[in-house]
């Protein structure tokens, strides 16, 4: 059982470490002054190809879940990073939102009905000092707006995660997640156009590289990793795993990009690894199962 437990940890941990290499593929690969479009084409087209391949649509009630599951874990959730990322720098916007596992815990005490201990506050509180640590600089700059979009990003993203537990999908896991991204790509498709205009006329080949990077690896694959975690341990343990999305991006940084990686930053990593640690052996025991609603009319059908 422990065993499979590691396992599972193991696995679900490759989908925020995916998501560490964003920032990489970004800068190196992908057109400047375009985050929104990079969103849309992580998103959509990701979502129709799983969507594709499996072959299966919504049934009943999922038509609205997928749909409010695709806005806030895809279309909000990205929609609010990119209003933090223009207005803040990006170590303030990732402290901000190294919220989401204390976010995800008090949700999962009230919604799903999970034991929120002193052990996992200490160890969220840990997890942002951490992240703090690892990528915040002293000359950073504070603006309201940017940081109520990157707590507001937080927020989304945990409420996301809690109902993609309570709300248990019969589908399989390829066409659930399928369902969320082709959503959330549809809800940024015309912001994306409002704000950024149309796509460039000519992308070159890294351009090309990287975007089929960030639809089949950084969300086909990571979200599909991500999900299924979400079913096999508690969304709590799941989102404390997300920290290491900044810890992978630093190092990166300092191994392809030849960043400097201060003291201060070596201990920020340590502490996130330890927060991250001593949440996932507190929350060994199996996950409790969320509470069922009773049969109704909208229930899936």
């Amino acid at each position: 059982m422990l065993k499979n437990r590691t396992l599972v940890l193991g696995v679900t941990a490759l989908a925020p470490a995916i998501w560490g290499t964003t920032y990489l593929v970004t800068t190196e690969l992908l057109p400047p002054q375009r985050p929104l479009l990079a969103a849309v084409v992580r998103a959509l087209p990701a979502g129709l190809l799983l969507v594709a391949v499996t072959r299966q649509l919504p049934r009943g009630a999922w038509w609205w879940r997928a749909a409010v599951l695709g806005a806030l874990n895809i279309g909000f959730f990205f929609a609010l990073l990119f209003v933090a990322a223009y207005r803040l720098p990006g170590g303030v916007a990732a402290t901000v939102g190294a919220v989401q596992p204390l976010l995800v815990a008090a949700l999962s005490a009230g919604v799903l009905g999970d034991r929120l201990t002193p052990r996992t506050v200490l160890a969220g509180a840990a997890g942002v000092a951490g992240v703090g640590l690892l990528v915040l600089r002293a000359d950073a700059r504070l603006d309201g707006v940017g940081v109520a979009a990157a707590l507001g990003g937080a927020v989304v993203m945990a409420g996301g995660v809690v109902l993609s537990k309570r709300w248990s999908s019969p589908a399989p896991l390829l066409a659930t997640t399928g369902w969320q991204l082709a959503a959330g790509g549809l809800l940024l498709l015309p912001v994306a156009v409002l704000v950024e205009g149309p796509p460039p006329a000519v992308l070159t080949a890294g351009n090309l590289i990287g975007y089929g990077y960030l639809t089949l690896v950084g969300s086909a694959l990571a979200y599909a990793l991500w999900f299924r975690g979400i079913r096999a341990l508690t969304p709590t343990t799941v989102t404390f795993l997300g920290l290491l999305s900044p810890l992978v991006a630093t190092a990166l940084g300092w191994l392809v990009l030849a960043q400097e990686l201060t003291p201060a930053q070596l201990s920020g990593g340590l502490v996130v690894l330890a927060a991250i640690v001593v949440q996932s052996r507190a929350s060994s025991r199996p996950a409790r199962s969320p509470r069922r609603i009773a049969p109704s009319a909208t229930a899936p059908r």
